[in-house]
């Protein structure tokens, strides 16, 4: 049976989210989705953590926990704030509980690290060796790990306030670290490049702040258990094991559409390669400010292998965009809500139940039957691995292109092509 778990989200009590982030908003958004088991998010706001204690019921002692028909893990994501060897460290990091008996000791811990009303995602003035070293004496069961590990600014390994290896970053609670999440910028064949990275399980969440299906699940992973095996404990042995039998993918959008894959400024509308940056010194032609430097440009600073290395062990990942994007960016309605985009998504998923199983599995001759011709050509296109990218860069989303991509020429910057989902092999990975 395959279980599908967004394990990164947000309340509406975090900063930047929707006010419809609530257990019932995100609840029916991952019915739409397809996701069979959610993360809480932000159990360290004391508001946050009441409404999940009054609302969440536990399944037989499972530390798995249901509202509303959907099963849910309890998460958070903090922020650790910390000076290391001169220069001022900002890392994000997850962490799941097994229990709120646990959670509520979580919380009284760090509650001496920062204000955990602030914010639903806390700063806390903590090295990340030490929060992880406080989090384990607490409970073993824990499970912490490097959130979004690439980004610029708060992933482990970012480019502006991260390290250069994650025992780097934890120091002497490396031992306790047994996973990392990749990040919208970031897929599992990027950071198989770098071999120091072959220890932790590669884990894929959708980091969202709005409970809209094309949110929520945009990065996720399957786990294969029978309805009476998933226990908190069995998901979390499956992940600091690299188990196959049990962890059987990531779910992952192509690199280029996260917001920090390309180098470049923002400000200025520019973004480049890594080699471009090169020729560049690191400096924009515009504006002659530094240049963000990006996911790309960092994995190839520290990477010890060549493109297309995959570890033996390797769990594989499918690349995936939410159905609304390829809609919205098909008809070229590039709007953040667009009643004619969501009448064409609700039309396939109403019939087909949910939205992964439109993206993964339902034939052309049946989707034909209930949208346009060149939404279903583009939905088969993301499935045979023919759409390309305008990569995202500095904040800035990248864009996917259906349309006429047999004659767009190949200098546009950030392009390529990305894995096809029939090149899948379960037992060796991409």
């Amino acid at each position: 049976m395959k279980i599908i778990a967004d394990f990164q989200v947000h309340s509406y009590l975090s900063r930047a989210t929707s006010k419809n982030m609530t257990l019932e908003g995100i609840s029916q958004g991952a019915k739409v989705k397809g996701l069979d088991l959610m993360g809480t998010g932000d159990f360290s706001h004391p508001i946050w953590f009441n409404n999940l204690k009054e609302k969440l019921k536990e399944i037989n002692e499972t530390g798995i926990y249901q509202f509303n028909g959907v099963n849910f893990i309890l998460t958070n994501e903090v922020n650790t704030v910390f000076e290391y060897q001169g220069k001022f460290r900002k890392i994000h990091h997850m962490i799941h509980a097994p229990s709120f008996e646990v959670v509520e000791q979580i919380n009284e811990k760090i509650s001496k690290y920062g204000n955990l009303k602030s914010d639903g995602r806390p700063t806390l003035n903590v090295s990340a060796a030490e929060i992880v070293e406080n989090l384990i004496e607490i409970s073993n069961e824990i499970l912490i790990y490097s959130s979004h590990n690439w980004t610029p600014f708060f992933g482990a390994m970012g480019s502006k306030t991260g390290f250069n290896s994650l025992e780097e970053c934890y120091q002497d609670q490396i031992k306790n670290i047994f996973a990392l999440e990749t990040g919208m910028s970031s897929d599992p064949a990027m950071n198989w490049r770098l071999s120091s990275l072959d220890k932790f399980t590669l884990l894929s969440s959708s980091d969202a702040h709005s409970p809209n299906p094309w949110r929520l699940g945009r990065e996720a992973n399957a786990f294969n258990f029978e309805q009476d095996e998933i226990t908190y404990k069995n998901i979390t042995d499956a992940i600091k094991n690299k188990d196959k039998n049990r962890f059987l993918f990531t779910v992952e959008t192509d690199p280029n559409y996260g917001k920090y894959h390309f180098d470049g400024h923002r400000v200025c509308g520019f973004s480049c390669s890594p080699e471009q940056t090169k020729r560049l010194n690191g400096i924009c032609p515009r504006c002659k400010r530094k240049l963000t430097v990006g996911v790309l440009n960092r994995v190839e600073q520290l990477a010890d292998r060549p493109e297309g290395f995959v570890p033996k062990d390797a769990i594989p990942f499918k690349d995936l965009i939410p159905l609304y994007e390829i809609i919205s960016f098909t008809l070229g309605v590039e709007k953040l809500y667009s009643q004619k985009v969501l009448e064409e998504q609700n039309k396939l998923i109403n019939r087909f139940g949910n939205e992964f199983n439109v993206l993964l599995n339902v034939p052309r001759e049946e989707m034909i039957k209930v949208t346009h011709e060149k939404i279903v050509d583009s939905i088969l296109k993301l499935r045979e691995g023919k759409v390309k990218f305008i990569a995202g860069y500095d904040g800035v989303y990248g864009k996917p292109i259906f349309n006429n991509i047999e004659n767009l020429k190949d200098k546009i910057s950030g392009m390529k092509i990305q894995s096809s989902l029939t090149d899948f092999d379960m037992n060796k990975g991409p």
